[in-house]
């Protein structure tokens, strides 16, 4: 039997994808409605949507409780995708996960201070000093004192709490 002809070696550019290759982008699509589904209304404007059936389905699947009825409504979301690029609503989600991902380093460094701080004792006051030179060395300094009494007393950590607050706001100054 003749074995067909592969045109020297080279597949051909012109073949259809196969149909794993098709499932597989509808399944990605459906993955990024879903992505998109999760989203509140605030973050949802910042991911440009122009279909407008779109975020109306998205907006639908909200409301679905029922397991089998949201399965196929995604299905649906994964549907209307096709007639859209994608690109710019994975770039806005990625930009928006980056976004959080920093967000939440920023919050375990200011964590970490906090604790820096404390152990330190009094002498602690003088790494936030250092870090934020406008900083309230006095406030710093009775937080640190009064943490120390609640520690003491085997009191709820509300100096700590306040402590991490002023932190905050030191680092969004």
């Amino acid at each position: 039997m003749p074995e067909p002809e592969d045109h020297n070696g080279e597949e051909s550019l012109d073949q259809a994808p196969s149909k794993s290759a098709l499932k597989r982008r509808m399944l990605a699509l459906q993955q990024l409605g879903e992505s998109l589904v999760v989203l509140n209304d605030k973050q949802l404007a910042r991911v440009p949507v122009e279909d407008e059936r779109l975020l109306q389905a998205i907006r639908e699947t909200r409301q679905i409780r029922s397991n089998s009825a949201r399965r196929r409504h995604m299905q649906f979301i994964g549907k209307l995708m096709r007639d859209i690029d994608a690109t710019a609503i994975e770039q806005a989600l990625e930009s928006m996960h980056q976004s959080r991902q920093q967000d939440n380093d920023t919050f375990h460094q200011l964590e970490q201070l906090r604790e820096e701080i404390l152990q330190a004792g009094v002498s602690g006051v003088e790494l936030v000093m250092q870090r934020w030179p406008q900083a309230d060395r006095q406030q710093l300094r009775q937080l640190v004192l009064q943490h120390q009494r609640e520690i003491a007393r085997n009191k709820a950590p509300a100096a700590s709490r306040k402590l991490f607050k002023y932190l905050r706001e030191l680092q969004q100054t």
